[in-house]
């Protein structure tokens, strides 16, 4: 039973961030679907309570599935280059995953709040074109997916490897 919960971990994140991915997607949509008068670079657009809803679901899903594959994973660190390079392949992969996944966090995250704000507002607002946020916010969903994945994969199988080394002491070759 416990070998079989990494895999239901893997596949629950993996369809949080496509659940999130795709609210966003259909946030845009549903925020293109407003009222809007163009004037050279400025824009003037009724706020979607639907684009609102969609983008703050997809914001809330994506923490949740990064919360989850980082709590879960464990806290994978590396303090120096001369460590890293000591390192075992899983930790290094484990590392870069890690590092990946919390830079298209920032940016989704980011991107996802933005567009959720702008359709918060109960007024009409002006401004310079801000469009597509909510659409690259919820395209990077399916990115940060591919990169919290593996580093759970990878964090999960270097704790077991520390785990072998210490009831059998480090392999030597």
């Amino acid at each position: 039973m416990a070998k079989n919960v990494g895999f239901l971990i893997c596949i629950l994140v993996m369809i949080m961030d496509i659940v999130a991915g795709i609210l966003g997607i259909e946030a845009e949509k549903a925020q293109n679907k407003e009222k809007h008068m163009k004037m050279w670079i400025f824009e003037c657009r009724y706020p979607s309570y639907q684009a609102f809803k969609l983008g703050l679901a997809a914001t809330i899903l994506l923490a949740l599935a990064h919360s989850i594959a980082n709590l879960l994973g464990g806290c994978i660190c590396v303090r120096s280059k001369k460590q890293y390079e000591a390192a075992t392949a899983n930790r290094q992969l484990a590392v870069a995953f890690l590092i990946f996944s919390w830079i298209v966090l920032v940016v989704a995250f980011s991107m996802l709040i933005i567009g959720t704000l702008t359709n918060s507002r109960s007024r009409k607002s002006c401004g310079i074109l801000n469009h597509r946020f909510l659409f690259i916010g919820g395209i990077l969903c399916f990115i940060h997916g591919l990169f919290t994945v593996p580093y759970y994969v990878s964090a999960t199988a270097t704790r077991r490897e520390e785990g072998r080394q210490v009831i059998h002491g480090p392999v030597i070759s």
